[in-house]
């Protein structure tokens, strides 16, 4: 610890006794904005603890942080709650709501309407607004975010979790991190090795992808999930109706997409979309996505289609003039470069428009707030390495549509992490969230005991397919 960040290390700060409502104590430490200035600007950072229930067994605390990037909406704070009994026996649990978010210090964007129409399969002649739309957003993160915005770093968060460890006076944390949190908890390994203890990986950002790699593959892991769903429902025709091929089920669904477009109703082709892309990652909802797609087929008006597709939600938020909102993910994602080139993007997003339409993949192909920055980075990322802590876990399962399942690989991979692959499953973020009971009896017997498993031991998805039988 450098002398000029003692006085982090050494709080002692006041915590409130535990909450009647969820048994949370809470707490708030100061770290530097910028840790190569410490004497300078200061931030907040909101913490919260759940004792060891046993102190008989406790054997330290356990730090755990949540996706986004941006703490899902600042829940980070509760996350402890979350574990189960015998975690909460043996390690004082831990959660914080990272810099920029939550009850920490925040970082505000002024809110940017869009001007373009959301559209799953947006036209060429969209493309020029959707990237003005983009570089409207990424000025209006500048002007909220001021100075505090290159300070909102992956590199810093890790920081800040070891100023957390200090104040707690620890020798070392464990750890649990979800989707971003993955991130966050290699790179504390790779900054703080000797104060990392036991580390669980869920949902593995992929350590060999830049962040514009990490969103424009999502729309392939979409499709996997809607390939696997249509041959179930081919296997599945005399219940169905939609063909007994993938291809011929995935051609019923062009079908009503056509027919959406000729109605006019692009509102509702984008709802569907969503909707193919959503039921087809949830095994669950197989058979419901099978029902609404032989429906619309059927449907003769657009007041039918309404009617079948409504209450089916998109994942753009209805912004409002004026307001403020969190701009943590538009700052994480600058950590690493973006193409300045916009024909990049537009070619991207003519490839995933023809080849992977579905749950908006094509959208996450179309320029971002890195294409127009207006800051420069203050530090290269961290290299992810693990030299001098424990072996650890990463978790993934094989559908998930958000961190692929070749990043859960690629992080036990680089990391000499064992893994623990979710077959037949789109679950993200799954351990002690899902029930599913032997991914979790896996992960409390390593957290608690040590017990690591094989260096690849594979469970089943904890969500069954539909109990359709096939065809005989």
């Amino acid at each position: 610890m450098p002398d000029a960040l003692h006085e982090f290390y050494e709080q002692r700060p006041e915590w409130s006794a535990p909450s009647a409502e969820d048994g949370l104590e809470r707490a708030t430490i100061s770290v530097p904005r910028d840790y190569n200035d410490p004497q300078g600007v200061q931030l907040t950072i909101a913490v919260s603890r759940l004792r060891a229930t046993n102190p008989a067994k406790r054997r330290g605390v356990l730090l755990s942080v949540n996706g986004g990037p941006g703490g899902d909406n600042g829940e980070g704070l509760k996350l402890p709650l979350q574990f189960p009994a015998e975690v909460r026996e043996a390690y004082d649990l831990i959660g914080f709501d990272p810099r920029g978010i939550g009850e920490s210090t925040k970082l505000y964007s002024e809110v940017a309407v869009p001007v373009a129409p959301f559209d799953s399969r947006p036209p060429d002649s969209l493309f020029e607004q959707i990237a003005i739309d983009m570089r409207e957003r990424e000025l209006a993160c500048a002007r909220a975010g001021g100075d505090l915005r290159p300070h909102i770093t992956t590199r810093n968060i890790s920081r800040d979790m070891d100023v957390i460890r200090g104040v707690l006076g620890e020798e070392r944390i464990s750890f649990v991190g979800y989707a971003y949190g993955t991130l966050v908890g290699a790179v504390y390994g790779s900054m703080f090795p000797s104060r990392l203890d036991r580390s669980v990986l869920d949902s593995c950002v992929n350590p060999n992808w830049t962040w514009r790699e990490q969103f424009v593959t999502q729309a392939e892991g979409v499709y996997r999930n809607v390939q696997k769903w249509a041959q179930w429902t081919a296997e599945r025709n005399v219940h169905f109706g939609l063909g007994t091929s993938a291809a011929a089920v995935l051609e019923s669904v062009e079908e009503v997409v056509s027919a959406l477009e000729e109605f006019g109703a692009i509102h509702l082709r984008t709802l569907f979309d969503g909707a193919v892309g959503t039921r087809a990652t949830d095994r669950a909802q197989w058979d419901s996505l099978g029902y609404l797609v032989g429906d619309l087929r059927k449907a003769e008006d657009v007041a039918t289609a309404q009617q079948l597709i409504a209450g089916n939600g998109t994942w753009r938020p209805q912004d409002t003039t004026g307001e403020l909102r969190i701009g943590v993910l538009e700052a994480i994602t600058m950590e690493t470069e973006w193409p300045s080139d916009l024909e990049v993007y537009f070619n991207d997003m003519r490839h995933h428009r023809e080849h992977h339409p579905y749950g908006f993949g094509v959208l996450r192909a179309q320029p971002w707030v890195g294409a127009f920055r207006t800051f420069e980075n203050l530090e290269e990322p961290t290299y992810l390495k693990r030299v001098g802590y424990p072996v650890g876990l990463c978790v993934q399962a094989d559908g998930d549509q958000y961190d692929r399942y070749e990043g859960g690989v690629a992080m036990a991979e680089r990391l000499g992490h064992h893994l623990v692959v979710i077959e037949d499953s789109g679950d993200h973020e799954v351990y002690a969230f899902v029930g599913n009971s032997a991914l979790d009896a896996i992960v409390n017997a390593y957290l608690v005991d040590g017990v690591l498993p094989e260096k690849v031991v594979t469970v089943p998805g904890s969500t069954p397919r539909p109990d359709i039988p096939a065809d005989a």
